[in-house]
Parts: structure tokens; sequence; C-alpha cells
């Protein structure tokens, strides 16, 4: 066996054993302890040398210290599986860092329904760094809520990985950009003797969301030892869980603050004198809703009837039509894995790792998505039937769509991505190692969307329903004139035929990739120092990375009915260099220092920016670690910050100039009150810009652990950003009110941009309407962030009666808050409701536990999971957290939130377990926040945070073969 080989090994092994124990922060402890047990006298450098060295995430340089100035949490294999995760998106977001609200698979309708994200300490998802065998993944290639950059994680084997590291806190000195919240590396099994075969299969105790998933992992050696290799597959498929088989999602909310009130699924509305509540009010129009709606009773299983709206009128609806969204997707999704190292000789190793993942999720919107109306087209039509001004509006029922209903028009989202990587590493000198790779990862987007084709659906409503149009008018000029046939609006003679033609899907694609070339150089034993051997590692990064969105041409040019889209594409280049240096001083007293400088090239357009850190770690005794660090992060400007294409939306917003000119009353600025606009729609678009800088941060962490026994540890550390220069859309109003002042060739104004950009922004027509604002991208918007987190460990031996091992994380966020606006006040993210959900702060604190108890054959684990109060929807609607509703409901704060994850694992013999695992076994549900939200919302719960999809239950087979005795 060759000396390199047998190196590479020994790591290996410690790794395992490491990342194995429960105990990592008291393993000092513990060695000194056995050494005392054995009788002997070794220092703690002496212990130390007979270690090899391992790689954690957040330092280049192998060591052997298992904590450092950098508080890494480790989840390795064996968590994983006796928690009950059941993926690595799960893994992460059950983690107490995770805090903040996200969108997934329980948002409908979001932009990437079919990801699934983190928000880490509730920032942004694209503020964490994700590794893979630490080389970064591929960005998502939609975006997240139609604009941010993030990686989507449900690609990833779970049953392959090793084990999952998380280093919170700004790392970009080792990194580069998107390392602000923290790093997380994902590292897959490198090693296996023999092969693991793993067969799970399980449901929902509450209906839908059955699973099945398969693996297979082998090593392989040759007989010289000089070729190692695993392999492995798994391939996974989940049934979607509906609307309709949780009781929390199957109608309309019905334990609300309000009376419940059925969506308008049959409406025709506007403003007539002969509607029954005078001209100028918004409802009903027709004068017979009991007979209309009588038409189609029969739509969503016979539950469609006569409904009111106490203030608008009469319509026709159902309770139940909500239920016809999926809360969970349906999946299938397989996943390929290699890793092989071949030793050229005692110095020199060449290896490859490929990963090749194909993940397509169904889902559907549901009902509230699924509709026509006239006001998309015409805005209005005038009825001389009825003098007014009216609209219609109609769901698409199950029945009109035939077979399955919704589940034949579900949206289809494939997701087919790879990360490949071979290079060649070794020794030479002394005590210098190399490493020099090649990485691509790449991700390519295909997306199935369910689409009503403009023409079409039109064509066929004016055909059936509207009949033609008998010009325009008579008030305005302007809106077309029809005299509609009423009763085959309210009709069930659409049929599947029919509805056939005019729908129909779109497909977009899109794609991510990045190729990274690296050389790295690391000696763990530049010259020695009171303390021990000095590190240095030094790296060189080369490079290139793109975006591609290229959405269906439908939603650009109006082909498609009531849904757009934006475009976006670019590449740039990238290079980087870092250098990172370990200096034990004493034994006492360990410093590390790290400096990177990363520069992007874009069409001509260059942004770099140079980062650094600097920590220290003091052990006054061998149980006892202090540590601090002080660095600096960034984000470089994403490509779709910077080459978004056009994209538009309709608002309100205050037109400061038409408000002071002397005709219209001459108002000042700061106080409107009487101005006729005061308040005007208008059209908005934005797009990327190229000129963005980087977003910065300042980092700094301080903590302590404390191993007092051989078998406890705790250790807390507290962390703090600031981050500025974050990119956010230039406020529409701060636009308008630059417009005011520089039209009026005025001093002073809110400066968010110079005279020409504010008359260039501002669109108006030949009488000087206000008909467009345009609101770049801009580097404006600061956010302040301080978090406590604390961690516990302990195991105890209870002789015949097995052992115990206990787990506990706690996170806690001390202050967050955001300027949106330089023009704008200081927002507290957590203790000002409306804030906390538009910006998905999530909660204060957040938890998690693990017990687990092994005797003989048996293992049994017990998980509980915390998430801290959170605001209420009537503190976020109110924005008052006193408020009390005229029913009793009051605003205020839900209670803590916990659920449980039990799991059983049986080792009927060496190589075969059986293991049972119920997941939230309490079947927790958050149907006490439905009392809390209006009787208009068909989701009484905050889905970004909480889920409804009630106990799971799995059970699993883990044969192993092939192992060497």
């Amino acid at each position: 066996m060759s000396a390199l080989r047998s190196n590479r090994i020994k790591k290996n092994r410690l790794s395992a054993a490491v990342f194995a124990a429960i105990l990592l922060p008291c393993a000092p402890a513990i060695a000194q302890e056995a050494a005392a047990d054995e009788g002997q006298t070794e220092t703690k450098q002496e212990q130390a040398t007979n270690l090899e060295k391992i790689v954690v995430t957040g330092s280049l340089i192998p060591q052997t210290e298992l904590e450092t100035s950098n508080p890494v949490l480790i989840i390795d294999a064996e968590d994983i599986h006796s928690r009950g995760y059941t993926s690595v998106a799960d893994i992460l977001q059950q983690n107490s860092f995770a805090s903040g609200g996200i969108q997934g698979g329980e948002t409908s309708a979001s932009f990437t329904q079919g990801a699934e994200a983190v928000s880490m300490f509730g920032l942004d998802p694209g503020y964490t760094k994700y590794l893979i065998d630490g080389r970064p993944m591929a960005n998502y290639p939609a975006l997240y809520n139609g604009s941010d950059v993030f990686n989507a994680i449900q690609g990833i084997p779970i049953d392959l990985v090793d084990r999952v590291e998380i280093l919170p806190g700004g790392a970009s000195s080792l990194y580069g950009s998107d390392a602000m919240a923290g790093v997380v590396n994902i590292i897959l099994k490198k090693q296996m003797d023999g092969a693991i075969l793993r067969i799970r299969g399980g449901g929902y105790s509450d209906g839908g969301g059955s699973n099945f998933r398969v693996s297979l992992a082998k090593g392989f050696n040759s007989e010289d030892g000089r070729l190692s290799a695993v392999f492995g597959a798994q391939y996974e498929e989940r049934d979607p869980i509906w609307g309709y088989q949780r009781d929390l999602t199957d109608s309309i909310n019905q334990d609300g603050y309000s009376a419940a009130t059925a969506p308008r699924d049959y409406l025709v509305y506007g403003y007539t004198q002969l509607s029954d509540f005078g001209f100028g009010n918004y409802g009903y129009v027709l004068p017979d809703a009991a007979a209309d709606c009588a038409n189609v009773a029969s739509q969503f299983n016979g539950t469609e009837e006569l409904q009111f709206r106490p203030g608008y009128g009469y319509y026709c609806g159902s309770m139940l039509s909500p239920g016809w969204r999926t809360i969970r997707n349906g999946k299938e999704s397989g996943q390929i894995y290699g890793h092989v190292t071949f030793d050229i000789n005692d110095n020199v190793q060449l290896y490859a790792d490929a990963l090749y993942s194909h993940d397509a999720t169904r889902y559907s919107a549901g009902s509230n998505y699924t509709w026509w109306g006239t006001g998309i087209k015409y805005g209005y039509f005038y009825d001389p039937d009825y003098d007014g001004f009216i609209n219609l509006q109609r769901v698409f029922t199950p029945e009109d769509i035939g077979g399955l209903g919704y589940g034949d028009i579900m949206d289809k989202v494939t997701n087919k991505s790879y990360q490949v990587a071979f290079g060649l590493r070794g020794m030479f000198g002394e005590n210098w190692d190399y490493d020099l790779s090649f990485a691509r990862n790449e991700s390519k987007y295909t997306s199935r969307g369910w689409v009503r084709w403009a023409d079409a659906i039109n064509a066929y409503f004016e055909d059936t329903v509207l009949g033609p149009q008998l010009g325009v008018d008579p008030y305005y000029n302007y809106y077309p004139v029809f005299q509609p046939d009423y009763a085959a609006f309210y009709s069930t003679n659409l049929t599947p035929e029919d509805f056939a033609s005019f729908t129909g899907y779109a497909i977009s694609k899109a794609k991510t990739w990045d190729d990274v070339f690296r050389a790295q150089l690391t000696n763990s034993n530049l010259f020695s120092l009171p303390g021990g051997d000095a590190g240095l590692a030094v790296a060189i990064e080369a490079g290139n990375e793109g975006w591609d969105y290229q959405p269906n041409p439908g939603y650009l040019n109006g082909d498609v009915w009531g849904t757009t889209d934006v475009a976006g594409a670019a590449h740039r280049t990238r290079y980087a260099a870092m250098s990172e240096l370990r200096l034990p001083f004493f034994d006492m007293l360990t410093a590390s220092l790290s400096a990177r400088y990363d520069a992007f090239d874009a069409y001509g357009v260059k942004v770099d920016k140079p980062t650094w850190s600097a920590g220290l770690e003091f052990r006054p005794f061998d149980s006892l670690l202090l540590r601090g660090k002080y660095g600096t992060a960034f984000k470089a400007p994403t490509l779709s910050d910077t080459h978004q294409g056009l994209s538009g939306f309709y608002s309100f917003a205050s037109d400061y100039w038409r408000c002071g000119l002397p005709e219209n009353g001459g108002y000042d600025p700061s106080d409107l009150e009487g101005c006729d606009y005061d308040s005007v729609q208008f059209f908005g678009t934005q797009s990327g810009n190229p000129d963005l800088d980087p977003i910065n941060a300042d980092f700094w962490s301080a903590g302590v652990v404390f191993s007092p026994l051989a078998k406890l540890s705790f250790s807390v550390d507290y962390y703090n950003w600031d981050i500025r220069d974050e990119v956010a859309g230039l406020s529409a109003d701060d636009v308008l009110l630059q417009e005011y002042y520089c039209r009026n060739n005025l001093e002073g104004g809110p400066g968010v941009t110079s005279c020409d950009n504010a008359l260039a922004w501002v669109t108006r027509g030949p009488s000087g309407q206000l008909l467009e604002v345009y609101t770049p991208k801009v580097n404006i918007a600061q956010q302040k962030l301080e978090v406590l987190a604390a961690t516990a460990k302990y195991a105890q031996d209870i002789g015949r009666f097995g052992d115990l091992a206990f787990s506990l994380n706690y996170t806690r966020t001390l202050d967050h808050t955001l300027l949106p606006q330089p023009t704008e006040r200081e927002i507290d993210l957590l203790d000002e409701p409306q804030a906390n959900w538009v910006y998905d702060a999530g909660p204060k604190y957040k938890a998690d536990a693990a017990v687990t108890w092994n005797i003989g054959k048996f293992s049994t684990t017990v998980y509980a999971n915390q998430i801290g109060p959170t605001w209420n929807y009537l503190a976020y609607a109110t924005d008052d957290p006193t408020y009390v509703h005229a029913s009793g409901a009051k605003a205020g704060k839900w209670g803590s939130y916990t659920t449980y994850n039990l799991g059983l694992d049986y080792a009927a013999m060496d190589n075969l377990t059986f293991s049972v695992k119920v997941n939230n076994a309490f079947d927790k549900t958050p149907d006490d926040q439905a009392s809390n939200f209006p009787g208009t919302t068909s989701t009484p719960y905050n889905n970004y945070l909480y889920s409804a999809m009630g106990r799971s239950f799995y059970l699993e087979v883990a044969y192993k073969f092939g192992q060497s005795e």
C-alpha cells in the first residue's frame, strides 16, 4: 500500500470517528481522561501530534483541533437517520439557525414553488453559500420571489450524505461571494467497505403524500490499494398532498374572526344605476342571483351556491373550492453519484467526483389562479341594458376541466443538474501539499406551466357570452359596449373539450452554469511556534458563470392570458486569490488570519472586492475555549440583478409635481391632504442594473466552549452583522419626489438620483398625467442583525440499560433591523408585526433537541423542534400589537410551536436493520391560528413558517453486504 494511500485512509477514519461521535466539543477532555486512565503522562500537545489532521468547513488548513474560532455545527449520517430527516432541505430547514420564513410547496403560485430553500437567521436565502464536497453549487435557474438568485437544495441524495457542516456568519475571506449568513457544506460519502441497500416507504396519517425511496451505495478497493471508489444511486417518488385532504385547507376559513365568505367563483360586478346597491357601488348587478347560482349548483362536486358579501352583494361561490390546490408538491427524483481516487505513486493522486440529479415536481396553484374575466382585456365593458360598467369573472371548476379535474392540469418543473470535478493532488518537499482541480456545475430548468391562451379564451367567451361589440360607451367614449347572454355565463355548458380548446401548456427554459479552475498549496507544518506548528494555505481560482432564463414568448408578448414573466441572460468571468495563516503562538493562544480578493467581469464592467478575517482561540485549560472572530463579507451583484429584463407592475403613489401646480392647488410635498393626485395609479417598470456594487458586511463573533466533564459540553456564541449596500428597487415615491424638485429647479429632495435620471424615469401623458415610473435596482438598503446561539451535548453510560445521548441547539435573534431606503425610517423586523411578515424575518428563537437511547439491538430517538412565538395575523394586518377585533380576536403572538419525531431501529442481524420513523408524532398542525384570520382566506396559517401536513410515518430496511471481515 502506498504511503499516500495510507495517509488518506487514516484521515478518513479519523473523520468518520469524529463525526459519528456525539460530543464534538468535549473531545479534548475525553482524550485527556483516556490518557489518565491508562497512566499516561502525555501533554496536550503530545496528544495532538498523535492525531491525524483533518479539514473542517471554515478553514483550508488541516488541523487537529475539533473546535476553533469558527463554530461549525456538524450533522452526521447517524443524526440524519435517527432524527427522521427526510431530505437535505429538511435537515437545514429544521436547524435552529434556519429561523426565517420561506416560500415553498405550501405557498400556492410562488415564483419557485418547485424548489426548496432555507433562510438562515431570517436573511435572504441567497445570502448563504452552499457547497457540495467543498465546491459551490450552481444557482437555481429560476429566481426566488421573482428577483433573487438562490440555491435550491432538493436534488441532493440524502442516503449518500456523510455529514452536513454548517458554519454560521460571514466567511467571504475563504469562500467569496454569498457567504454572508454562513456556509453549508454537504459532504457525500467518500469511502465504504462493501455496500448498503436502503428501501423506505411511508405516507401521512391524514392522507396524501405517499412516498417511496430506494438507494444503493457501494465501495470498491483494488487489491493493491491504489484504486478506491464509491458509487451510489437514489430514487424517490412522492404523491402530492391536496388542500382538500386537510381540515385546515379543505375550504375557506370556517373558524375566522369574521364570517366565512366563499370565493367569488361566478361574479358579475360593476357600477350600474339598476344595481340593488345603487350606482357607484362594487357588487353584484343582476336581478336574480338565486336563479343564476342554481344553474351552476352542480359545480365543485355540488357545493356551488348563492353567497352574499356584506357591502358588495350576491354572487355564486363554493366554500370548498380552495381545496383544489396542492399544499405539498408531488415529486419524482433520482441521483447518481461517484467518487474515485487513484494513487499514481506514493506522492501523487488522481481523483474525480460526479453527481447527477433529475428532479421533477408537480403542483397545482388551485382555483384562485384558474379563472377568466373581462377585466384583463377590457377593464370594464358598458351594458346599455343596465346602464352601467360591468365585468365578468368566473373560475374553472373540476367539472369544466373533466377527467381528474385539477389533477389533470398540474404544473410541472423539471430540474436536471450535474456537478463534476477532477484533479490531481499530492505532496512535495518536506511538508507541502498541492491540489489542482477543475469543476463544473450546470443546472437546466424546464417549466411546463398550465396557461390560458389569450386570443382563444377571449374568443370563446365573446362567442358564447359577450356577443359582438356594439361600439363604445356614451360616457367616456372608450369602453366597449356588449349585451351579454348572462344565462350562458351562468351555465354548465362549458365542456372539457371547450376548456381544452383555449388552454394548454407553455414551456419555459432556464440554465445556470459555473466553471472553475483551482490551485491550492498547503503547509500545515510551516514553522514551529511555542504552541505548535504554524499552517499556511494559498489558493487561486479562475472561471466563468452564466444565467440564461428564457420564458415562453407568450408570457412576454401577451399570447398567454393573465400571466407575465421576465427574461434575462448574462455570463461573466471571475477570478480570486486567497490565503490563510494559522499561528499557535502558545499552548493557550492561537490566531488565524485569512484574506481573499474576488473580481467579476461582465461585458467589460468589472466588480471586485477584497475581504479579510481574523480569529483568536484562547484555551486557559483543556476543557475551556474562548473564541472570537472579526471579518468582512460581501455578495457580488447577481447576474439577474445586473441583466434581468424589463418587468412591469401596477401601483399607487403621490404625484407631487401635479399637486404642486398652481392650477391644482400648489400643494407642498410635505402636505398633500386634499390634493386630487395624492394617490394615483401608475405602471411601474424595473430591470437589472449593470452598474450595481457589491453588498458589503462587517461580521464579528465571540463565544465559549466548556467541557466540565468528559461527556458533557456547552457552547455559546454571539454573532453580529452590519450589512450595507443591499440591492433593492428604488422607491417610486422617492423618484416622483425627486422629479418635483428637479422640475421646479429647487434644492434638496430625497437625493436618490440625478435630475437627468428622475426626469427620464417618469413618463407623463400630453396633459401631464402620470403614466409610468421606472424604479431601477440600486444599492440602497442596510440591515443589522445580532444572534445568540447555544449548544449542549451529553452522553451517559447506564450499564446494562445501555447508553443515552442528549443534544440541544438554540438560536435567538437579539436584534434585526432594516433601513429599506435612505429616506425612510429604520424598521424593527422582530417587534414590528407587519415588517416581520413582509420580510419573513421569523420568530425570535428556534430550538431543536434529540435524545437517543441505545440498548442491545435497539436504538430509539426522540427529536423535538420548536419555533418560538411569532406575530399573529391580526397583528400583521393592523400593525398594532394591542388591536382587539369586534369578535374578541386579539392581535398579539401565537405561542411556541413544537413538533416531535420518534424513531426506532432494530438490528435484526449484523447486516440487517429495520427502522420505524414517525415524524410530527402528535399530528401538530397550526389549526389554532385559523381563529386569528378572516373568513375570507383559504390559508388560515402562516405557511412560510408552519406546515399543515401533519403526522407522517416511514418504514425502512437497510441491508449491508459484501463487507470484509
